[in-house]
């Protein structure tokens, strides 16, 4: 024993019952050793001694270390619980488990970790360092500095993402290095002030939070197309909800013009405005989607312009990088892939084959094929090339067409331009000619005849047999070849309201007790300037509280006469059927 008033120095006890342990194995060891024989040779192979193991606990206590003392494994013997790790020991040891409990029994329990109380202030004193002018939502939820998207906040001063708010987190050495220290969660809203750790619970924050994620009640939705007020950005510039800029990353104008046009699209917008229907759905397109019509159409925004980052992103892992920044495409090629995707994602099963795509712009199309049959080639005797006789498959010539009908749904039309002229006026200018929609809306009467060369050599008739809520039409200006692609610049003249497509389109008559609607008005139009694979788009577009004119290209967005909507290069369009 030590003398009274000598105390041992911490850690000393558990180095001299290591040590005990450690020379009692020895002597078991060499006393099996001297029995000899195949089982002494056995036991002579001792087990490894105990070693100590750091368990850093970074959250909480930072870089503090604790000593764990671990035992190995013997032939015989038993598992003794010993500060965390395990020791086995001899089934003769009774002197050394015997102390092995005492200690146990004596050593207070482990603390057991509890859920952190985080304390909830309305008087935070750098409520006035909040800076409103560089808050920008729109990118990816990414901490700058470990690129993590995990407990990612945003600093309310300067607007940069760090990750976390515990000790020696990204945010938490932001707030001493930077002396910033209001902070939001992206993903649960709510506002800290680091390195205190408190929340701040203050309603001031409020506009704030309703930027992060906007939201809109059903009542707000329905009178959205009656509101005529302008709202006021944080730099003093005006803007109209629903018509604000969409930033251009790089070469996406393409996108630009078809989230534009997409967002005439009453039903689809008050749909997309709502989460909770489309919670069912786990794609992340379906949200970036809805999280960009919500911005676009926020009333209370602090810019008059939203960049749609997170989309293009959500864009390109869905479509497997064939529409991605940096690559111009069409837009007809990208609406028509992004109604079929969000239609995959959106149907709550695949025997229901419905959604709010689908009722929108799904209408039906009679299709009628008629193709010539191969002719068998009978040869006379004298294999000569003029007494050969054609003999159709099937019978006599009369019977060698066959006649094909079906019904084929469609999301859009595509209508084929005439050819622009080969030679110029007297002047040494090309002529543009004009063609009115009407004539090549023929196409669709059931009684003009296509020559189509793939797969098969065939003449088709197409007849719209239903028509959508939403028509949308494709001019074809771009034809390719071995060589080059080519542009037509033939000017379709189109009525901006008030199409009547039943005196050009022969239409089944409607069901009983039910009005054909066919006089459609016009709610986006896309153009597209310069040359092939150059150029750029732009849209004009209605607003339809002010039954206001307004065109938009990327961030710049201005007013225009209807006049200057029909003048334009159509290249797609999207009308609305009057009620």
């Amino acid at each position: 024993m030590d003398p009274p008033g000598k105390r041992r120095p911490p850690g000393e006890d558990d180095d001299l019952e290591a040590e005990a342990i450690k020379r009692q194995r020895i002597s078991d060891g060499e006393e099996d050793e001297e029995g000899g024989g195949e089982e002494g040779t056995d036991a002579a192979a001792l087990p490894g001694l105990a070693v100590y193991k750091d368990d850093d606990d970074e959250e909480e206590e930072g870089a503090g270390r604790r000593e764990q003392w671990m035992g190995q494994e013997n032939d015989r013997g038993e598992t003794i619980e010993n500060g965390g790790g395990q020791v086995r020991v001899g089934a003769g040891d009774e002197e050394v488990m015997e102390a092995l409990h005492q200690k146990d029994a004596s050593r207070p329990p482990a603390p057991v970790r509890q859920q952190r109380q985080v304390e909830r202030r309305r008087d935070c004193p750098y409520l006035d360092t909040v800076n409103r002018q560089v808050l920008d939502f729109d990118f990816e939820k990414f901490c700058s500095i470990s690129l993590s998207n995990l407990n990612v906040y945003a600093c309310l001063v300067c607007g940069k993402y760090y990750q976390g708010r515990g000790l020696n987190s990204h945010a938490h050495t932001h707030s001493l290095e930077a002396g910033h220290h209001v902070y939001i969660n992206l993903q649960t809203e709510k506002v800290y002030c680091l390195p205190d750790g408190y929340e701040i619970d203050d309603p001031s924050l409020d506009d704030i939070r309703h930027v992060l994620n906007p939201r809109f009640s059903r009542e707000q939705v329905l009178h959205l197309d009656e509101n005529r007020q302008w709202s006021r950005a944080l730099d003093g510039s005006n803007y109209p909800p629903g018509m604000v800029g969409l930033n251009n990353i790089k070469e996406t104008d393409f996108v630009n013009v078809t989230i534009q046009s997409l967002m005439r699209v009453t039903p689809l917008r008050n749909f997309f405005l709502i989460p909770e229907n489309y919670q069912h759905s786990k794609s992340p397109l379906v949200q970036r989607f809805g999280e960009l019509t919500r911005k676009i159409w926020h009333a209370r925004n602090f810019k008059g312009q939203v960049s749609p980052h997170e989309f293009l992103q959500a864009v390109m892992k869905a479509s497997n990088k064939r529409f991605q920044i940096g690559v111009q495409s069409d837009p007809v090629e990208f609406i028509s892939w992004l109604l079929n995707t969000l239609h995959a994602q959106l149907r709550h099963s695949k025997k229901k084959d419905r959604s709010i795509i689908y009722d929108c712009f799904q209408g039906e199309l009679e299709v009628v094929k008629e193709i010539q049959k191969k002719p068998l080639i009978e040869k006379n005797d004298n294999d000569d090339e003029e007494n050969k006789v054609l003999v159709a498959e099937g019978g006599s010539s009369n019977d060698s067409v066959v006649r094909e009908t079906s019904k084929v749904p469609f999301l859009m039309l595509g209508l084929d331009l005439p050819p622009p002229p080969l030679f110029k006026d007297a002047m040494e200018k090309n002529i543009i000619p004009q063609v009115p929609l009407f004539n090549i809306l023929k196409k669709f009467d059931g009684e003009t005849v296509t020559e189509v060369v793939r797969p098969c050599i065939a003449r088709m008739r197409y007849r719209v047999t239903r028509l959508p809520k939403y028509f949308i039409l494709h001019m074809r200006r771009f034809t390719k070849n071995n060589f080059f692609v080519e542009k037509n610049p033939t000017l379709v003249n189109f009525p901006v309201k008030n199409l009547e497509l039943k005196d050009y389109i022969p239409l089944p008559p409607p069901k009983v007790k039910k009005k054909l609607r066919s006089k459609y008005d016009l709610i986006a139009n896309i153009v597209h300037d310069g040359k092939p694979g150059e150029g750029c788009y732009r849209v004009f577009v209605q607003r339809k509280s002010e039954e206001l004119w307004f065109e938009m290209q990327d961030l710049h967005v201005n007013e225009t006469l209807p006049q200057m909507v029909a003048l334009s290069e159509a290249y797609m369009q999207i009308y609305e059927q009057q009620e």
